[in-house]
């Protein structure tokens, strides 16, 4: 029997959590504040030939959340109103997966691929089991990590994605013409990840803001063959017949999917498919925002994120 909770998350609530004061760059940076995602050190880590590009900051205890980025997106792309939030409970892992930006190797064409590499860069850094976070083209990646990796995986949270294919829910061609783009302006971005009233907006250009606080903010792009991988990759799922909707029943682990009231990037109805399709797990809809819903509501969903992973397994998947 498939279990899950549905919360309409309000406005109101957001508006009551304050955000951490962020830091602009690691020279502005009070030596006695934690240094977090606008300053943390990059850092690289060899696995299987490829050298892995990171972040690491937050607590340090504990199982790490590691996360996993959106199509065309690098570690330079986590808004710190969100992972700063997360970070103050958690330890957070932000990286480039091969043939992405400041990792090297050679982007996959495949999802098992980018899997793969994934859970290569993670036992590199020696963990055994991690909590993990993928975002759009990411929550498709991390759904592979947790149904070919189960014992790497112990809670999953699924932002702004969906399971490939899903009847009548399937990507706008407008916004999947918008997204591949030679070259992305800040007005894509808005039209792709915020709903279209004043308030998102708002919201959106706070967003891109926050993004070049970090002084080497975008010095590596993802280069065209990568994010082409990526849309191959994405492919793998994109039919009825090879709809991650058939396959997401395995994932045992605790998720939480979280979207957007209205995702033009990925239609939100597709995480309500997955929380149809996945034993144990939560389905979290932000108002008045859409795919970029994370970092319009970045306290709130971080508060989310935290009280998830904090919890006891106390959902048993039959």
């Amino acid at each position: 029997m498939s279990i899950f909770r549905i919360t309409i998350a309000t406005a109101a609530v957001a508006a009551f959590l304050v955000l951490p004061r962020l830091c602009s760059t690691a020279r502005a940076q009070d030596v006695s504040s934690p240094c977090l995602t606008s300053c943390a050190e990059t850092r690289f880590i060899e696995a299987e030939g490829v050298h892995y590009a990171y972040r690491s900051f937050g607590v340090e205890d504990g199982v790490p959340l590691v996360f996993f980025q959106r199509f065309r997106g690098t570690m330079d792309e986590w808004d710190p109103a969100l992972t700063d939030v997360i970070a103050s409970g958690r330890h957070v892992i932000l990286f480039d997966n091969a043939g992405v930006a400041r990792s090297d190797g050679e982007a996959s064409q495949t999802l098992t691929g980018w899997a793969d590499t994934g859970a290569a860069f993670i036992a590199a850094l020696g963990y055994h089991q991690v909590d993990v976070l993928g975002f759009s083209f990411g929550g498709l990646v991390a759904q592979e990590l947790a149904l070919r990796h189960p014992d790497l995986v112990r809670r999953l949270v699924i932002a702004g994605s969906g399971a490939g294919y899903v009847e009548g829910a399937n990507l706008n061609p407008k916004a999947v013409e918008v997204a591949t783009k030679p070259v992305n302006v800040d007005a894509d971005f808005l039209y792709l990840f915020f709903k279209a009233t004043p308030t998102s907006q708002a919201a959106g250009r706070a967003h891109l803001a926050r993004l070049k606080l970090r002084a080497d903010a975008f010095e590596k792009l993802v280069s065209a063959p990568a994010w082409q991988a990526m849309l191959a990759a994405g492919g793998d799922v994109s039919t009825p017949e090879t709809s991650l909707l058939h396959r997401v029943g395995a994932i045992r682990q605790p998720v939480l999917v979280a979207n957007g009231v209205e995702d033009i990037m990925i239609p939100t109805y597709q995480s309500y498919a997955l929380a149809q399709a996945i034993p144990n797990v939560r389905l979290v809809i932000y108002p008045d925002s859409g795919h970029g819903f994370l970092f319009q509501y970045g306290a709130a969903f971080g508060a989310e994120v935290l009280r998830f992973l904090k919890e006891d397994d106390v959902l048993a998947a039959n």
